[in-house]
This record gives structure tokens, C-alpha cells and sequence, in this order.
């Protein structure tokens, strides 16, 4: 049988090169780890700011013990002078400082509106976002406790405090990742992203390698010279292997770190075969399209690399310029990713991805448009180094 003969071609092609195990099993594994394990703590911790006190008073030392007991926040250095810790800002020894300047303690007893000043370094965006967040919160928090001091002082009882200091309460409900854990919002697309980049790579490379080495057209004669029995026999085997690679991400990530699952793994399991097969068929619409392999795995490593981007993992595709927003439904991530946190996030049925999965079944019927031009370059087209 063709299909079978061109199958176990492949198999042997696949074994006697040690390339593909490293791009199928190996690369993915130590991608799996690496994320996974570099993200561990869910969050930063202990990130390190310095501490400009010039007012050097009880209350000064209390707001700075304050602070450095925040998890994300270790104050590692004082400093004389703001110009001092600017100067170790920038030399990246510190992410941020916080400033009390002389006279805070006073100017608080008399009423005065002392002046906390605190500076991050946002070229680091996480780290600059995280210890924004935690030294704004001290400095109200400060705010606050000189506030209910005056208070007292003027007779008033706690809950008069309480009540002016903060008239309405705030109930906040963080849905679907309550721990703000980073490594649960990118690892399930960064994993997947990092696999789907490697198909690419390894469908562009296998077909283009035999135009290289000029044994396309045994390729195809083994397959009855038909493309699609070639490229059925030449897939199937990198299917199976990535396919069970996405398999062990799923159960690596939901199953062994327990990452939020609400809609169960079997619906994630069709997802990711879903997204396997569209990964192939866009690198072979790739070598397609530019029937070298130097051409060729350039094109499948720009996609991949901005499929990271236009995904809307990292900044939000609604808010991205129309026409970026339009051109983000060419990258298979950017389904993926809406089926997971449809599925796994919100728990919602396959009902409410239906157009995601729509969009990943017209990416695997790509390739038939193309057919005939990659059946004429596998027989005609001469490689040039």
C-alpha cells in the first residue's frame, strides 16, 4: 500500500536523523521544564528597591518595615540621597525606591500634607508594574494611618475613623486565577506556542529538505505521485509524536501542577489535536508558498515568533489597530488561545468557541489550495545554495 510504504519512509528518516528527536521530543521537554520551572513561584518575589529615609523617625522605620514585608517587595540597600539611588537604578541594582523625606513625621502631626515619593524602573514592565503597585498601596496605607491618628487625636472612635477613611468598601473577586499566578496565565500559551513554532519548523524542514537533497520525486513515486498520499504518509508520523507531546503538556500542566481545568482535559486534548493539525497544514501552506528550505524556515520562524504577539497573549488584541486585529485570525495561537480561556478558564462548553475551532478546520483545509504548487515544485524545482 502507498500510504503505508510512505509512511515507514518517513519513520526511517525520521529515527536517522537525530535533528527530529530533538525538535519533536527533546526541544519541547526541556521547553515544558524551562517555562514551568523559571515561573514556579506564580509571581516575582523579593524583587529588590532601595530606601531613601532622610526623616529618620519611628514612623519613617515603621512605613519602611511596612513595606519591605510586602511578598514582592525586599528593600536591599539605603541610601543617602535620591541622586544615589537613582544612580543604582539605572546601574539595574534595584528595580525602584521609595523616598520619605525630612519632616514627613512632623508635617503629618501638624497636618501639614507631607509629600512620599516612590520611582520604578518600568523598562522592566513586570517589575515596574508589581512594585508600583505594592509601594502606591504603602503610601495610602501610610496616608491613612496619619489620617486616623489626626482622628483620634480629635476624639473620634474607630469606626467613625474607619468609616471617613474609607466610606465604601471594596469587595474584590478575582475569577478563574485568584492567585494572580503568572505561570498558569502564560505557560498554557507560551507551552503550546513554543510546539506549534517547532511543527512549523519540522513540517517546512522535512518537505524542504527533499527538494534540497533532490529526493522529492522518490518521495512521490513512493506515493503513487499523488501529493496528497505523500503528504498523508509524510505527516502522519509527526502527528502521532507531536500529538503525544501535546498530551504530556496537558497532563504536565493540569494534571501534575494543577493549573485551573474547569471544562475537564478531555475538551483541551481535542483542542490540541485540533491545533496540531492546523500547525502542519500552515507550514506546509509555508514551504508551498516559498518552495525553498532557507526561505521557507525563515517564514515558519517569523509566523511563529509573532504568533506570540498577535496571539493577544501579551497585549490585548481589542486593543490592538483594526487592522492588526484583523490580520490576528491568520495565526493558529490566537484560536488556541481563545479556546483555552473559554474552556479551561471559564469553564464554558465547546459551543462558545465553535467559530475557534471553525477557524483551526479551515487552517488544516489550507494545503488544498496549494497542492499542485508544491506537487510542481517537489518535480521541477531546482534547489539553489
Amino acid at each position: 500500500m502507498a500510504l503505508w510504504d510512505v509512511i515507514k519512509r518517513e519513520c526511517h528518516r525520521l529515527i536517522s536523523r537525530p535533528l527530529y528527536i530533538y525538535c519533536m521530543v527533546l526541544g519541547p521537554l526541556f521547553c515544558y521544564i524551562f517555562f514551568t520551572t523559571i515561573m514556579s513561584s506564580g509571581i516575582p518575589v523579593n524583587m529588590p528597591v532601595g530606601l531613601v529615609d532622610q526623616d529618620l523617625t519611628s514612623t519613617s522605620r515603621q512605613i519602611a518595615r511596612n513595606l519591605d514585608a510586602f511578598e514582592q517587595t525586599a528593600i536591599v540597600a539605603h541610601y543617602p540621597t535620591v541622586n544615589d539611588a537613582s544612580t543604582a537604578m539605572q546601574q539595574g541594582k534595584i528595580y525602584g525606591f521609595y523616598y520619605i523625606p525630612k519632616g514627613t513625621s512632623a508635617k503629618a502631626q501638624a497636618q501639614r500634607r507631607p509629600t512620599l515619593s516612590f520611582y520604578t524602573n518600568n523598562s522592566y514592565l513586570v517589575a515596574g508594574s508589581l512594585l508600583f503597585k505594592d509601594m502606591k498601596m504603602m503610601s495610602e496605607l501610610a496616608s491613612g494611618a496619619a489620617a486616623r491618628q489626626v482622628l483620634y487625636a480629635k476624639g473620634a472612635t474607630e469606626n467613625q475613623a474607619i468609616a471617613y477613611l474609607q466610606p465604601v468598601t471594596i469587595d474584590t473577586r478575582l475569577l478563574n486565577n485568584p492567585w494572580i499566578n503568572y505561570s498558569i496565565y502564560l505557560n498554557n500559551t507560551f507551552v503550546p506556542g513554543i510546539l506549534m513554532l517547532l511543527i512549523f519548523i519540522v513540517t517546512v524542514y522535512s518537505i524542504g529538505v527533499e527538494i534540497k537533497e533532490g529526493t522529492a520525486r522518490e518521495w512521490l513515486k513512493i506515493g503513487n505521485r499523488s501529493i496528497y498520499l505523500s503528504l498523508a504518509g509524510k505527516l502522519f508520523p509527526q502527528t502521532i509524536i507531536f500529538f503525544l507531546m501535546g498530551i504530556l503538556y496537558n497532563v504536565y500542566l493540569y494534571g501534575f501542577l494543577h493549573f485551573p481545568c474547569n471544562s475537564g482535559i478531555i475538551p483541551m486534548l481535542f483542542a490540541t489535536f485540533c491545533f496540531v493539525l492546523a500547525s502542519q497544514s500552515v507550514g506546509i501552506v509555508m514551504i508551498s508558498a516559498l518552495p525553498s528550505l532557507r526561505l521557507g524556515l525563515s517564514f515558519a520562524s517569523l509566523w511563529g515568533v509573532l504568533s506570540f504577539s498577535m496571539c493577544g497573549l501579551s497585549f490585548p488584541a481589542i486593543a490592538m489597530h483594526p487592522l492588526l486585529q484583523g490580520l490576528s485570525v491568520l495565526f493558529p495561537l490566537r484560536h488556541y488561545f481563545l479556546i483555552y480561556a473559554n474552556q479551561a478558564l471559564n469553564g464554558y462548553s465547546m459551543f462558545y468557541a465553535w467559530s475557534n475551532y471553525m477557524a483551526l478546520f479551515i487552517f488544516m483545509l489550507l494545503p488544498l489550495l496549494l497542492a499542485s504548487r508544491l506537487k510542481k515544485a517537489l518535480i521541477y524545482y531546482k534547489y539553489i545554495p
